[in-house]
């Protein structure tokens, strides 16, 4: 009697994409990933590594689907660091994750409802950002802070110079570095004073006739102290050239917290006539750059810089805009509850959830812990919050998880710092150590 080769029964590919749970993961993700997944288990089949069986194949096809269309993963940000660079900086509020979905489709980005023609591009933006700084006169967004100088350089100071502090020739990370980026759009720099000392007769001395602008960049993620010497922006503004300030982290107004972060209301009062910031750092909002013009000069400089053809290049597209929006208009951003968090309260949070996590059986501890505001911002500010201690082994397992946890190793232990993690996301924090843990991997 002949023997049917097994193969032979692997199921069809027509039968098993008609499968319900098949055609749904591909209306989610594309007929192309979820076919290949199928030819992948139907292999595993041929070979004998699976049953040949119609509902393995299935099953198999949708355990190697991932849960969206893209690679990315969300992450649970417990390191303490709250714009943490490597996890997206600020995570975006509901307002604007809902303005997102909106955008997402077609809409009026660039269109008059009333009278049908074209309309002014992110023109509530740019109103919501006024309303948020009223002493600016102008403002213009591009897609990202470094874009933001570069737009300004090229556009205020192409083959004229600079004027910059030695102490501010910074490296923004990456490699990426000030006086490159700056060079870069034909602009030369004039270097004045020294790493830790520079005056005001530094910079009157070097400007000349070829001088476009003095150019002031806070030195956001480190910190010089000692025998040291800085200029404040009202220091230079009488000598004859704009002042354009680079904050960094996009703190609108002063904060508590951080007495010595530079913000955009109070720089352009002291006199700049410029200042750039990033958007997706103490602003909390998406990835963005800030030009924001003092009335007068400065709102003259904006509209050149506005018009000049590279802003096109650097321009923000309609989720951003959308986004952007809805963080200014809306409630306090993520961003904003993680700084504004009380310790206490930081505490309470960790001691509840060691304690439900010790009754499972796992080794967790309520600890004292330091959180940064990180992203290039606020160097050398620690803020007093409270983490669960682990063993050391989960910083691993739970970085493999659904959602993954990110922790931070200090003293042997996985801390898992609360500062950055939302209270509604305690639950979730709690299920993910106990699925490492009923797996037996890390109790």
């Amino acid at each position: 009697m002949t023997r049917v080769d097994p193969r032979r029964r692997v199921p069809r590919t027509d039968a098993v994409l008609a499968e319900p749970r098949i055609v749904a993961a591909a209306e989610r993700l594309g007929r192309g990933l979820v076919k290949s997944a199928v030819a992948a288990a139907q292999e595993k089949a041929r070979r004998g590594d699976l049953a040949v069986d119609h509902d393995a194949v299935v099953e198999a096809a949708l355990a190697d689907l991932p849960e969206t269309a893209t690679h990315l993963r969300p992450v649970l940000n417990a390191t303490g660091v709250l714009l943490h660079t490597n996890l997206g900086r600020a995570p975006l509020s509901p307002a604007a994750r809902a303005a997102l979905e909106l955008a997402a489709g077609t809409c009026d980005v660039e269109l008059d409802l009333g009278t049908g023609g074209r309309g002014p591009r992110g023109a509530a933006a740019i109103d919501a950002l006024l309303a948020a700084v009223p002493g600016a006169g102008a403002a213009h967004l591009v897609n990202n802070g470094a874009a933001a100088v570069a737009l300004v350089a090229v556009a205020l100071a192409a083959g004229r110079e600079i004027v910059i502090s030695r102490g501010e020739l910074v490296e923004i990370g990456d490699g990426f570095r000030i006086p490159e980026l700056v060079t870069a759009t034909g602009a030369r720099l004039r270097e004045v004073g020294t790493t830790n000392r520079t005056s005001r007769a530094d910079y009157a001395a070097a400007i000349g006739e070829d001088t476009a602008l003095i150019l002031k960049v806070h030195p956001s993620n480190f910190v010089v102290t000692g025998f040291t010497r800085a200029c404040e922006i009202d220091e230079l503004t009488g000598l004859g050239v704009p002042v354009v300030a680079d904050i960094g982290s996009g703190l609108l107004a002063p904060h508590p917290l951080l007495p010595d972060e530079p913000d955009a209301a109070t720089t352009l009062a002291q006199g700049a006539a410029l200042v750039t910031a990033s958007g997706d750092k103490l602003l909390g909002g998406p990835q963005a750059g800030l030009l924001l013009g003092a009335p007068g000069v400065g709102a003259e400089l904006v509209a050149r810089i506005r018009r000049h053809p590279l802003a096109r290049a650097m321009r923000v597209d309609k989720l951003t805009l959308a986004a952007f929006e809805a963080t200014l208009r809306g409630p306090a951003s993520p961003t904003r509850a993680a700084l504004d968090a009380e310790p206490a309260a930081l505490r309470v949070r960790a001691e509840r959830l060691a304690t439900s996590l010790t009754a499972a059986g796992v080794d967790a501890a309520a600890v004292d812990s330091v959180s940064t505001v990180g992203g290039g911002g606020a160097p050398g500010v620690r803020l007093p919050s409270a983490a669960v201690a682990l063993p050391e082994r989960y910083s691993t397992t739970l970085r493999a998880g659904s959602p993954a946890v990110l922790g931070r190793l200090e003293h042997g232990r996985c801390l898992l710092d609360l500062r950055a993690v939302p209270p509604e996301a305690d639950e979730t924090l709690a299920t993910a150590i106990l699925t490492v843990g009923a797996g037996g991997r890390a109790r």
